[in-house]
């Protein structure tokens, strides 16, 4: 598929081999069992690699691999609250909260509100204040709380440092 005349060839280690013709590339990578491969098509004469591209492939998927294995995807979850909310329920709400946040994951806070709640959005505004409160210095607050339609969320970025995220905690969403 290379389809310059003339190439400009480079070793398995890197080192230079001169201009050829692409004929005479093609017999030395014969003569090493290597594979003739174009690095940059655009560059006259085109610069050709003499390597083993089947191990080439192998050790670029398994790179890809391990980048993948160490990265973690940060979800978002949602905690839902209403205004009128007992406050050992709103502990245990806080307790799932501290737990997504220490899993690395992002938590949407809502405030739900039926009927008459609506005309009162301040309860929702101090219950979200009185939440972020009391997770202290583990959250981050990303934006102000807004209230679309007959709910209201804020949400929180964890804190924690990215050395310390725990993997793959068991936290699922809670509901109320």
């Amino acid at each position: 598929m290379i389809r310059g005349k003339e190439v400009r060839l480079v070793g398995e280690k890197g080192e230079q081999l001169g201009i050829m013709a692409l004929y005479q590339a093609r017999e030395v990578a014969k003569k090493q069992n290597l594979d003739l491969v174009e690095v940059s098509p655009t560059s006259v004469p085109a610069v050709c690699r003499l390597m083993d591209y089947g191990k080439f492939k192998y050790e670029q998927t398994k790179k890809e691999r391990e980048a993948r294995k160490s990265q973690r995807v940060s979800m978002l979850k949602e905690v839902r609250m209403r205004p009128k909310i007992g406050q050992h329920d709103f502990e245990a709400k806080a307790r799932v909260v501290i737990r997504q946040l220490e899993g690395g994951d992002k938590v949407k806070l809502t405030i739900m509100f039926r009927g008459r709640e609506n005309t009162h959005p301040e309860l929702g505004v101090r219950l979200l204040k009185k939440m972020t409160d009391t997770l202290g210095e583990m959250a981050q607050i990303e934006g102000h709380p807004s209230k679309i339609g007959s709910r209201m969320h804020i949400i929180l970025l964890p804190k924690v440092p990215k050395g310390q995220v725990k993997e793959g905690v068991g936290a699922t969403d809670a509901k109320a």
